[in-house]
């Protein structure tokens, strides 16, 4: 996107962080406000995620002012916010091809430029990293600076507070800037809060306190009488007491849209020695108004029109998403069973619960970004005689694995795991494919695995794994919508069993998941057999003996990574009962998915119709 000379002539002249540190601090408000409207013009255009970038556009120009980047190093957590990051480190004119294909990556990426210091999707994880690269700085002794940025919700997660637990008792020299956007403090941001975060993160204040305890160290009732009234008087202004007992030396909360503030607070507090935190609060969706009234909706968007100030509607034929028939499941289920607990680890819009969490608020549990969490409290409510649903993005799921083994397989506990954004989710790119669930849970002892062809099996399937107590067991689906198939009334289906769905010669496709409709193409064009397998576990091996006897070769179709998947389940068992037929296995290849489209993804995957009837055909010579 080409910038217009008149419009943008600060963001012009600040076309990289050096170019950035040699302009006037006076200069640095109107540089916001053009690269707040630049974020506006660009993703109103390209679309993608919007409204985190609005709220972080100060603190992005302050840190890049105040900090050598990319000598110091600045990590993002997750980086929805990063955006603005993006722009000001030599990206901008490639900003609206981000998350497309072949564009830039959606979230910091390190393959990308040198100031991505850590790659990242998946949150809570830059304190962990920060601190490991603040202590190989340390061995360097080059001084260099290391400045973590973490949200009030990924602060939630376990590994922030690990990571912050282990920087306290090292006393590595770290920087942990904590942008709070939701929480309701607001009584503590002003002039009053501004001016005390200033005086506690300057000089006088942290000679006086070092001083006055060197004066006292030798008389410990009043040593200790100092540091008790100390902590107490910042105690009545700041929230700092569960940080500063961590270790960190807290400083905030202070007004995060407030550069001038903000840069003379970090030029403070980059000198210090030790763990730091700042908290700043700041407003997501900032300087647009529909965002900051509804900045959930306005999150990620689509192309739209700034003017308008609404996003479009999608006219998708009132064919219903993936998510979306797994809410309405959820609803009607818990209208029949009050036992029903519904769990999810902070994705209740895109796990399509938002009726279910105003319906039935106590059967509706959003433990926060927590996944660990989410999978051990699903165990207690099972053991406790109620039956859990967690509701959770295959990628997300990865992050539990140790939870769904140890305190829910091995106990083997009936809790359903809906999994949402099986397969190849688009977009956002490596860190969000879909691509190991099958892999990872068709390992684990007791797990019942089903793969819905549509969006009928799904909820049949969901109805199944409830009703399954035998064990856990787990409904893995896309993202996007259905077929518009008819919905028939819930019913179980027999454990363990696949349908077959046409009968050919030769060849007989097994289709594991929502690539039905090109296997079935491609069945017709070959006149193979097509088969819906429904179960990755335990599979229909009769079925599978049967289809041996009377074909030449199997051909395994699933949305997983090839190894270890649903087809290697297939292999295993051909092997084991020493059957005499080859079996090709297409699926997702031996490397991590970058973004695009799900249909351009897939095409490029030969996982279309076309690819799949190619890949037959020439495994077949």
């Amino acid at each position: 996107m080409s910038l217009d000379a008149k419009k943008y002539p600060t963001l012009i002249l600040a076309d990289n962080p050096i170019e950035l540190r040699k302009l006037p601090k006076e200069s640095l408000v109107k540089l916001c406000d053009e690269l707040r409207q630049f974020l506006l013009d660009s993703v109103s255009r390209s679309s993608g995620h919007f409204a985190s970038g609005l709220g972080a556009v100060e603190l992005t120009v302050a840190l890049h002012y105040v900090y050598n980047t990319p000598f110091d190093q600045l990590i993002w957590d997750v980086g929805h916010q990063a955006y603005p990051h993006k722009i000001l480190t030599g990206r901008r004119d490639r900003i609206g091809t981000i998350r497309h294909r072949n564009g830039l990556h959606p979230f910091p990426w390190r393959g990308e430029s040198e100031y991505d210091q850590l790659s990242v999707g998946h949150s809570a994880t830059s304190i962990s990293a920060g601190l490991g690269m603040a202590v190989a700085a340390e061995h360097e002794s080059l001084g260099r600076r290391t400045v973590c940025v973490i949200g009030d919700g990924a602060i939630t997660a376990g590994m922030a507070f690990e990571a912050m637990n282990h920087a306290g008792d090292i006393k590595s020299d770290l920087l942990v800037v904590l942008n709070d956007n939701e929480m309701s403090i607001s009584e503590n941001v002003g002039a009053l809060n501004k001016h005390l975060a200033q005086i506690l993160s300057g000089k006088l204040f942290t000679t006086l306190r070092e001083g006055g305890k060197k004066v006292l160290s030798g008389i410990p009732p009043i040593k200790e009488l100092v540091k008790r009234t100390e902590e107490h008087i910042k105690g009545m202004v700041v929230p700092s007491t569960l940080f500063e007992e961590l270790g960190f030396n807290y400083i905030g909360p202070i007004d995060g849209h407030d550069v001038h503030g903000l840069v003379q607070t970090l030029k403070n507090m980059r000198v210090k020695k030790g763990p730091q935190l700042l908290h700043i609060i700041t407003q997501k969706g900032r300087g647009y108004a529909p965002a900051e009234l509804d900045p959930i909706t306005w999150h990620a968007v689509p192309k739209f029109d700034p003017q308008i100030g609404t996003l479009p509607k999608v006219s998708d034929g009132c064919v219903v998403s993936y998510s979306g028939i797994f809410g309405d499941w959820l609803c009607a289920t818990a209208a029949e069973d009050d036992k029903l607990m519904a769990i999810t680890p902070a994705m209740r819009e895109g796990s399509g619960m938002v009726a279910f969490s105003r319906e039935y608020p106590h059967q509706y549990f959003d433990v926060a970004i927590a996944e660990q969490h989410a999978v051990t409290f699903a165990a207690g409510l099972a053991i406790g005689g109620y039956h859990p649903v967690v509701a959770i993005y295959s990628t997300f799921l990865q992050r539990a694995y140790d939870q769904v083994i140890h305190d829910v397989a091995i106990q083997n506990l009936p809790v359903l795991f809906a999994i949402d954004r099986g397969g190849v989710v688009g977009a956002d790119g490596q860190t969000h494919q879909g691509a190991f669930d099958l892999s990872y849970l068709r390992c684990i002892p007791n797990m019942v695995i089903m793969t819905p062809s549509d969006e009928n099996e799904c909820r049949l399937m969901l109805h199944t794994g409830y009703n399954y107590q035998a064990g856990p067991s787990a409904v893995r689906y896309p993202r996007g919508k259905g077929t518009n198939i008819i919905l028939s009334e819930l019913h179980e289906l027999p454990l363990g069993k696949g349908l077959v769905h046409r009968k050919g010669a030769i060849v007989a496709i097994l289709n594991f998941g929502t690539l039905f409709p090109q296997a079935k193409e491609a069945a017709q064009v070959l006149n193979a057999t097509l088969v819906d397998m429904r179960f990755v576990k335990p599979l229909d091996g009769d079925l599978i003996k049967e289809l041996a006897a009377s074909h030449i070769a199997l051909v395994t179709v699933e949305e997983n990574a090839v190894m270890g998947g649903a087809g290697s389940g297939v292999n295993e068992f051909v092997m084991n009962q020493r059957l005499r037929i080859p079996v090709l296995n297409i699926g997702l290849p031996d490397y991590f998915i970058p973004q695009g489209s799900q249909e351009e993804i897939r095409s490029d995957l030969g996982l279309d119709y076309t690819g799949i009837r190619q890949k037959i055909e020439d495994w077949l010579g």
